[in-house]
C-alpha cells in the first residue's frame, strides 16, 4: 500500500474504514489501484483491492491527476464533496470558490492567481500541498464529474451537458471523456425506458435538474427553519419543504429551487431561466448555502464533550451552518438585523428589494420574487425612504460603495480576520454584525458572535451570560464555534 501525503495514523484509519466501507469517509479519500488503473470510493462494492496494489489520495482530482480512471461501479463523481476548509489555506479555499464558478474555464492559472493576490507558482504549490492536485486538474474534475451526472440522470443532449458542465467545446468534452474514461460520453449513457421517459420530460418541460450529494446526518427540515425565519420576502420563498429564490448570472435573472431528493443522500436542484452553462457554479454556490460538506464526524466529536451542547447534538445530527447565496445580500440583511428582532429585520430587507430591486419578468414567477439590489444601485440610494432608520442606512451605503470599488471582496472573501477588520472599519459595523457575516460568507467555522443576546441566554436556561463568559465556555468548542452558535440558536427554547 503506498500513500499520499498521509501520516501513519491515517493510513491505518482509511485502510479499515475501506475494508469496512464506512460511509462516514466516503468522500475524505479516494482509493487507487494500480493493478486496474482505476480510483474509486471508500465504500465501493466491488471486491476490496490487496492492500499492496493501492494508493490512498485526498482528492479525486488527486488521483486522476496521477492517471487513474474513475470507477463506473461506485462512481466517485456522485460521493459527498471532500470538506472544503478541512486543512486547506483561506487561499485554497478562495481558489476553490472562484473555480467553481468558472475563473478556469476562460483564464489561465495566472489570472485565478492575480485575483488571489498570490503568485502561480505558490498557487499551485499550496493546491499540491492540500489537495494533491494542481487548480486546473481540480477544475478539470468538477468539470467531469458533472458531466458524468447529467448523462445519468438526464437525457440532455450531449452538447448541451458540455456546455452545462463548462467545457466550452463539444470536442474538448469528448477528449475528456475518451481520457478518462476510456470510452466516448455517449456509451456511457445507460437509459431505461421509463427514466428516459421521465429525463425527457425534464427536458422539454424545464427546468434542469441535477442532483447534489451531501454528508449525513442532516438535518434539512432544522435548516430550512432556520433560513425561513430570515428569508427576504421577494427575493426567497420556503414552503413544503422546498428552498426557491432569485439570482443574477451576468445579465441574466432566473429562479433556482432545492428539494429533498428521491434518494436518500441527495437534494434536487432546478435551474429555472439561468443559462446551462452557469450549472456548475450554482451547484457549488448550493453546496455552500446549505453547508453540504460539513466534517459533521469532526463537529460532532468536537462538540459533543461538551455536557451543554451533547443533548442538543443529539436532537440536532449533523447540524450545518448556513451559508449565503450571495455574500453582499446577506451582509445587508445582516445590518438590518442589528437590534430588531429577526421578523423586523425581514420586513426591512423585504422593503428594499420592493423599492431597489429587479422583478424577474421573463419567464413564470408565481411567487414574483426579484433579484436583490446590488452594492452598485443601494451605494448612492435614498434607503430612508424604506424605513431604515438614517444610521443603519448609511452603514448600507458604505458597505456597498466599498463592495461596489472593490475595497470588500464578498464574492470569495479572504482571511476571516482580515474581512472582520474590513467591516469593523466601516460606521454602524460591529463586532456582532462582523462576526455573523464572517460566519455564514466566509464559512469561518469558528466565527462566534459571543454578544449575541440569544447565545448569552440559550446556554444555560434561565440565565444570562455576560458576552466574556460566554467567550470563556466557548474556548473549548474551538474551531467549531460556528457550530455550537448554531446549534444554540436552533435549540433555544427562549
Amino acid at each position: 500500500m503506498e500513500t499520499h501525503s498521509f501520516n501513519q495514523a491515517d493510513q491505518e484509519i482509511f485502510e479499515r474504514a475501506r475494508l469496512a466501507r464506512d460511509t462516514r469517509y466516503d468522500g475524505r479519500f479516494f482509493i487507487a489501484v494500480r493493478t486496474t488503473g482505476i480510483y474509486c470510493r471508500p465504500v465501493c462494492p466491488a471486491n476490496p483491492p490487496r492492500s499492496e496494489n493501492i494508493t490512498f489520495y485526498p482528492t479525486a482530482a488527486a488521483a486522476a491527476e496521477a492517471g487513474y480512471r474513475p470507477c463506473l461501479r461506485c462512481r466517485p463523481e456522485t460521493a459527498p464533496g471532500t470538506p472544503a476548509w478541512a486543512g486547506t489555506s483561506t487561499t485554497v479555499r478562495r481558489g476553490l470558490r472562484l473555480i467553481a464558478g468558472g475563473a478556469l474555464d476562460e483564464g489561465n492559472i495566472e489570472s485565478l492567481s492575480a485575483r488571489l493576490g498570490v503568485s502561480s507558482r505558490h498557487l499551485r504549490r499550496l493546491f499540491r500541498q492540500h489537495l494533491g492536485a494542481t487548480p486546473q486538474a481540480v477544475a478539470h474534475t468538477q468539470r467531469l464529474h458533472l458531466a458524468k451526472r447529467l448523462i445519468d440522470e438526464t437525457s440532455l443532449p450531449l452538447g448541451h451537458i458540455a456546455e452545462a458542465s463548462g467545457f466550452g467545446s463539444v470536442r474538448r468534452f469528448n477528449d475528456a471523456f475518451l481520457n478518462s474514461y476510456g470510452r466516448a460520453p455517449g456509451a456511457l449513457r445507460k437509459v431505461s425506458p421509463v427514466a428516459e421517459t421521465e429525463a425527457d420530460q425534464a427536458v422539454n418541460q424545464p427546468p434542469l435538474s441535477v442532483s447534489i450529494s451531501y454528508r449525513q446526518p442532516f438535518d434539512w427540515p432544522a435548516l430550512l427553519g432556520y433560513l425561513s425565519h430570515r428569508a427576504i420576502p421577494g427575493v426567497e420563498h420556503i414552503a413544503d419543504d422546498r428552498y426557491l429564490r432569485s439570482c443574477q448570472v451576468g445579465d441574466t435573472s432566473g429562479i433556482i429551487e432545492v428539494a429533498a431528493d428521491s434518494k436518500p443522500g441527495r437534494l434536487r436542484l432546478s435551474l429555472h431561466g439561468v443559462p446551462i452553462s452557469s450549472t456548475l457554479n450554482c451547484v457549488q454556490r448550493i453546496r455552500e448555502l446549505f453547508d453540504l460538506e460539513a466534517p459533521v464526524e469532526d463537529i460532532t466529536s468536537a462538540l459533543g464533550t461538551d455536557p451543554a451542547l451533547k443533548k442538543r447534538l443529539a436532537a440536532r445530527p449533523g447540524i450545518r451552518v448556513a451559508g449565503a447565496w450571495d455574500g453582499f445580500e446577506l451582509a445587508i440583511r445582516a445590518i438590518l438585523g442589528q437590534q430588531v428582532t429577526v421578523a423586523g429585520a425581514s420586513t426591512l430587507a423585504g422593503r428594499l428589494v420592493s423599492r431597489f430591486g429587479s422583478p424577474i419578468k421573463d419567464f413564470a414567477n408565481p411567487h414574483d420574487l426579484s433579484v436583490f439590489p446590488g452594492p452598485e444601485k443601494l451605494a448612492n440610494a435614498d434607503i430612508e425612504s424604506t424605513g431604515v432608520i438614517s444610521s443603519r442606512a448609511n452603514s448600507i451605503r458604505s458597505l456597498a460603495g466599498a463592495v461596489a470599488n472593490g475595497k470588500i471582496s464578498l464574492e470569495a472573501p479572504g482571511d476571516p480576520d482580515e474581512l472582520r477588520k474590513s467591516l469593523t472599519a466601516l460606521p454602524g459595523i460591529g463586532p456582532w454584525t462582523a462576526e455573523y457575516i464572517t460566519m455564514r460568507v466566509a464559512k469561518d467555522p469558528d466565527a462566534f458572535p459571543s454578544s449575541d443576546l440569544g447565545l448569552r441566554k440559550a446556554l444555560v436556561p434561565g440565565e444570562r451570560l455576560t458576552a466574556k463568559q460566554l467567550e470563556k465556555q466557548a474556548e473549548a468548542w474551538r474551531p467549531w464555534r460556528a457550530y455550537a452558535a448554531m446549534l444554540l440558536w436552533q435549540t433555544s427554547t427562549d
